[in-house]
């Protein structure tokens, strides 16, 4: 049985791992490759982290193992967003959109002056 997720804030890596998961059935390397063309490239997942995080959101019960394809290889593992891992991924979003507003108003251009 999983045990009630703790998880906010996300660690970048299981939030990356959750977004790929969003539309559809991945398998481990689906996952680091959506994961890549979501991030233009910009984040990469190595197969330690992307195995050790998925363990993790499997643990909490955020993802879990979904049915094998047919036509697929019978050696690829597919994962899947629970619908409590929807909910965190919501939140932490939201959680997220939060705190970049509150941030956005102290930003201010540079001078060019040092203090």
């Amino acid at each position: 049985m999983a045990r009630e997720p703790a998880v906010q804030p996300l660690s970048p890596a299981a939030m990356q791992i959750l977004l790929s998961l969003a539309d559809e059935d991945r398998h481990g390397y689906g996952i680091m490759q959506e994961v890549s063309r979501q991030s233009d490239g910009r984040y990469r997942l190595g197969p330690g982290t992307l195995y050790d995080n998925l363990q993790r959101l499997l643990d909490q019960g955020l993802v879990q193992e979904a049915a094998r394809r047919d036509d697929e290889d019978p050696r690829r593992r597919y994962y899947r967003m629970t619908a409590g891992g929807r909910g965190v991924l919501a939140a932490e979003i939201s959680r997220l959109e939060a705190q970049f507003r509150r941030a956005k108003p102290h930003l201010r251009p540079a001078t060019g002056r040092a203090r």
